[in-house]
C-alpha cells in the first residue's frame, strides 16, 4: 500500500469519526450516519490497498 494512500485513507477515516461526533452532539442523525459511512468507506478502501500489497509480494 502506497503511504499517500494510507494517509488518505487515515484521514477519511477520522475525519468520519469527527462527522459522527459533532451529528451525535448536536443530534444530527444525518450527520452522524454520514460520519459512520465515511469510516466504513475509509476501511474499505485500507482492507482493498491490502489485499493488492498481498498480491503484489
Amino acid at each position: 500500500m502506497a503511504f499517500d494512500d494510507k494517509v488518505d485513507n487515515k484521514a477519511e477515516e477520522m475525519g468520519g469519526k469527527v462527522k459522527e461526533g459533532v451529528g451525535r452532539a448536536t443530534d444530527d442523525e444525518r450527520l452522524e450516519a454520514e460520519g459512520r459511512a465515511d469510516q466504513t468507506s475509509a476501511n474499505l478502501k485500507q482492507a482493498g490497498e491490502k489485499i493488492k500489497d498481498v498480491f503484489k509480494s
